[in-house]
C-alpha cells in the first residue's frame, strides 16, 4: 500500500490520486468489521498473540486468525515469530490513530459531545 509521503499528492486529484483513494477506500473497508476494528484497537497498545486477541475482541479463535490474515495481507499487521507463538504488531503508526480517531468520532456521536478541532 503506497503511503501519502513523498512525492504524492495531497489532494484526490492528479494522476495518483484514483489510486490513492482506491487504497483508502480498500483500508478503511478492512477496518469497518467489528473484529478487525477491535483487533486494530488492541494492536494499538502493542503487540500480541492470537490468544490475547481472540481474549480481547470476544470473538472465536478461528474467526480471529481468519481476520488477521486478512489483515496481514493487506499489509495492516505484521508477524515476528517467538518460539512458537506468532506475535502480531500493526504496520505502522498511521494505522493506530486512523483507528483511535474513529474511535474518537464514536465518542462524539454516543456521548453528544460538541465537535472541535
Amino acid at each position: 500500500m503506497a503511503g501519502a509521503h513523498g512525492s504524492q499528492e495531497r489532494g484526490g486529484g492528479g494522476a495518483g490520486g484514483g489510486e490513492r483513494l482506491d487504497v483508502a477506500v480498500s483500508v478503511l473497508a478492512l477496518l469497518a468489521d467489528r473484529t478487525r476494528l477491535g483487533l486494530m484497537e488492541r494492536l494499538g497498545r502493542g503487540e500480541a498473540d492470537v490468544t490475547t486477541l481472540t481474549e480481547a475482541t470476544g470473538a472465536a479463535r478461528t474467526s480471529v486468525s481468519q481476520h488477521l490474515a486478512k489483515l496481514r495481507l493487506a499489509g495492516l499487521v505484521v508477524t515476528r515469530k517467538e518460539g512458537r507463538r506468532v506475535v502480531y504488531a500493526l504496520g505502522h503508526g498511521h494505522l493506530r490513530r486512523l483507528v483511535d480517531e474513529a474511535l474518537n468520532v464514536a465518542d462524539h456521536q454516543i456521548g453528544a459531545l460538541p465537535p472541535h478541532e
